[in-house]
C-alpha cells in the first residue's frame, strides 16, 4: 500500500474521533505492510492529557509486537505531531513518520520546532509531510468551524 492510502486509513480514525466529539487527528502504526496500531485522539473521554492518536497507536503496536521499541515501523498521522508525541515517537524508535497537514499552533517538525532535526539527541527517523494535507486540513477545519457553529446557536 501507498502512504496515500495507509493515509486514508489515518483519516477514517481520525473520523471516529470527531464523531466521538474529540479533535479528528487519527494515527497508525504500520510494520511489514501491516498495521500493528491505531490510534484517534482520546484525552477529553479519557480525561488523559497524554492520549493523542499517535500515542494511542504507539501502545497498540507496542502492546502487539511485545515491544516497546517499533524498530522499522512506520507512524502515519493526519496532522503534524506535537513536542509530546515527537519525544514519544523518537523514544520507541520509529524508523519514519508521516503526516497529513501542518500544526501551526503545536508542530514538532518545523511548524514552532522541529524535535526530529534536533543533532542533540540520541536517535533520530524520517518525516515526510504533506500526504493527503489538503484533506488532513479539511477534516480539522471543519470539526472546529462546526463547534463554532454549535456555540453560536447556543449562544441565541
Amino acid at each position: 500500500m501507498t502512504d496515500d492510502g495507509y493515509m486514508r486509513i489515518a483519516l477514517e480514525l481520525a473520523q471516529q474521533g470527531g464523531d466521538a466529539g474529540e479533535v479528528p487527528v487519527g494515527a497508525l502504526v504500520v510494520c511489514g505492510g501491516e498495521v500493528v496500531g491505531r490510534g484517534f485522539n482520546q484525552p477529553i473521554s479519557s480525561h488523559d492529557p497524554t492520549a493523542h492518536a499517535e500515542v494511542m497507536a504507539l501502545r497498540d503496536a507496542a502492546g502487539r509486537l511485545g515491544n516497546y521499541r517499533l524498530v522499522n515501523c512506520t507512524l502515519y498521522v493526519t496532522m503534524e505531531p506535537c513536542v509530546m508525541c515527537a519525544g514519544a515517537i523518537l523514544h520507541a524508535r520509529v524508523a519514519r513518520v508521516v503526516y497529513g497537514a501542518k500544526e501551526y499552533k503545536t508542530g514538532a517538525h518545523g511548524s514552532i520546532v522541529d524535535v526530529f532535526a534536533e543533532p542533540r539527541l540520541n536517535f533520530h527517523c524520517e518525516v515526510t509531510g504533506g500526504v493527503l494535507a489538503d484533506e488532513c486540513a479539511a477534516m480539522i477545519s471543519g470539526f472546529f468551524e462546526s463547534r463554532r457553529q454549535q456555540k453560536k446557536e447556543t449562544a441565541q
